[in-house]
């Protein structure tokens, strides 16, 4: 098969890599332009652009795919196959129509569920025990096109965004593999999904990072755990000062005190009451102004202490 890979992000990185792996001729990779990064904003390109040019694999990089901006070089590779793998681009119908065997994505859930941007970290947020990489067809909504195939992973109380992300990456990886050649022997029977199942996983935002433990202890552990490492999630010291919670876990006992009082403080950590009376103790933070830190150095440098309050506003 000669493949069009189309990705950006490590997760496409991945993909890339299992595919090429698998023996299929990459006649092309498109990815997303360079951009600025860092204080000195340095360009930077992406992940997949990194791989493709270390592997001697054509790359473009157009800054747009509107009014068949990319036909000429659409014509010019002839892949029998697009692969798409987190992207970050909506593709306009004459790529989508142009291959013989289609234009196939692989998507972070199990589909219907959890379609569009954020589909990892919205299913652990939202405390799901399940999710999974769909191979769909691509169509002109957003996630909404035929399922090749579905491969489903737990998601386990020790899963944060990092390693869920990671374990779906290399599912996708070896389930990009399967669909292609599913698709080049026939043997693929595409389904279509149930529109009234379907939800919607969208774009995280800064107020989705705020926590204030007016919440019970599950889901602000969820939410912890879908925002970390990145961007995590956060709260404000009895200063009002930022601080981000990088790691935690279910501590013992019960409190009456009122949701965000820290009640224990010890060369361990401390513990936070959230609004169940139930307790959060801090594992890892990453407080304003300094890098990352175990919750021990942060309590050494007696920057908090029992009877403090957790709070985002008063």
């Amino acid at each position: 098969m000669k493949v069009l890979f189309m990705g950006t992000p490590d997760f496409a990185m991945v993909c890339l890599d299992a595919l090429k792996n698998a023996g299929h001729e990459i006649v092309g990779v498109v990815t997303q332009p360079d951009k600025p990064k860092g204080r000195s904003y340095k360009l930077t390109p992406p992940p997949v652009k990194v791989y493709a040019s270390e592997h001697s694999l054509p790359v473009y990089q157009p800054v747009t795919l509107k009014d068949e901006a990319f036909m000429e070089e659409l014509c010019r590779m002839d892949p029998d196959i697009i692969v798409v793998a987190a992207y970050g681009k909506i593709l306009p119908k004459y790529i989508l129509d142009y291959p013989k065997y289609g234009c196939i994505n692989a998507h972070g859930s199990v589909l219907p569920y959890y379609r569009g941007a954020a589909p990892i970290q919205r299913a652990l947020m939202n405390g799901e025990s399940e999710t999974g990489i769909t191979v769909q067809y691509m169509a002109e909504g957003i996630d909404t096109g035929d399922i090749i195939l579905i491969e489903k992973t737990p998601i386990t109380e020790k899963d944060n965004f990092e390693t869920l992300h990671d374990r779906l990456a290399d599912i996708a990886g070896r389930a990009l593999v399967k669909a292609v050649t599913m698709l080049k022997d026939g043997s693929a029977a595409p389904e279509k999904q149930d529109e009234a199942l379907a939800t919607y996983a969208e774009k995280i935002t800064k107020e989705d990072c705020i926590i204030d433990f007016s919440a019970v202890r599950e889901k602000l552990l969820c939410r912890i755990r879908g925002l970390s490492p990145f961007p995590l999630a956060v709260t404000k010291t009895p200063d009002g000062r930022l601080l981000k919670i990088v790691a935690a876990e279910a501590a013992s006992g019960a409190s009456e005190a009122a949701p965000g009082t820290v009640t224990v403080v010890d060369k361990d950590g401390f513990e936070v009451v959230c609004a169940d009376g139930k307790k959060i103790r801090i594992k890892e933070v990453l407080p304003e102004g300094k890098g990352r830190m175990s919750a021990a150095d942060f309590v050494r440098g007696r920057r908090i202490e029992a009877g403090d309050k957790l709070k985002w506003k008063e």
